[in-house]
């Protein structure tokens, strides 16, 4: 009896996904990024992923976690840094950030197309693994200037499934923490972090890996603990 029960529980439970999370980092280049901002940002998302905690969030034992990462700045001005790779060892994490940072900043200095980006994020998603939770990462320091806007992006496109979280750097643009809060995210337990300076860049990328990582609940309750606080 006790064999049938322990088995009866074994089938009822839920089995634990391959893949918990396929994230996409969007990273944004557009004209009001210089060379500082540049290496400020690469550097901030290179030390997030060697950070131990993010790497524990990374490769514990929830089930694995899945990596994209592409640059955006003008309409139709998408560039994709890392492919799809699973994250399934510190070697594979180790390669993402050797690939990011020999990328060098695209050369052109456009606009900020940000619906065009959530565009190819949501394209990206559908080469992307089976993963429990999809999940599009945009970062970006101005509102939406050129081409497709972010409201046109949503009714025209289908992210069913998909959550848009943002990293709002606030250093250029008044008002754009609320933006990416009314605008830019959607999705189950989206959220927006923010950077009031480039240099806080680092910080709030990390804050933001580890929400993502750990899933809306929990980042929801983390966050509301530190609040409190």
């Amino acid at each position: 009896m006790l064999r049938l029960a322990v088995l009866a529980l074994c089938l009822a439970a839920p089995a634990r996904a391959e893949c918990r999370l396929a994230l996409a980092l969007a990273v944004d280049v557009s004209r009001s990024i210089d060379a500082q901002d540049y290496v400020i940002q690469t550097e901030g998302l290179a030390g997030a992923l060697s950070d131990p905690e993010v790497r524990r969030a990374i490769l514990g034992p929830e089930g694995r976690v899945a990596l994209a990462i592409y640059h955006w700045s003008g309409n139709g001005a998408q560039d994709l840094v890392q492919d799809w790779v699973m994250l399934d060892s510190p070697e594979a994490l180790d390669g993402v950030i050797w690939t990011l940072r020999r990328t060098p900043r695209p050369e052109a200095r456009l606009a900020t197309a940000l619906g065009d980006a959530l565009r190819y994020g949501r394209a990206l998603m559908e080469s992307a693994p089976e993963c429990e939770r999809r999940v599009i990462d945009v970062a970006g320091d101005g509102q939406n200037n050129e081409g497709i806007s972010v409201a046109r992006t949503y009714e025209r496109e289908d992210f069913t499934g998909i959550t848009v979280n943002g990293l709002a750097v606030g250093e250029h643009e008044a008002g754009l923490l609320d933006y990416y809060r009314s605008q830019v995210i959607r999705g189950p337990g989206a959220f927006v972090e923010s950077a009031p300076r480039q240099t806080d860049y680092p910080a709030a990328i990390r804050r933001k890996l580890l929400r993502e990582l750990r899933g809306p609940e929990i980042g929801a309750l983390e966050t509301a603990i530190q609040d409190a606080g």
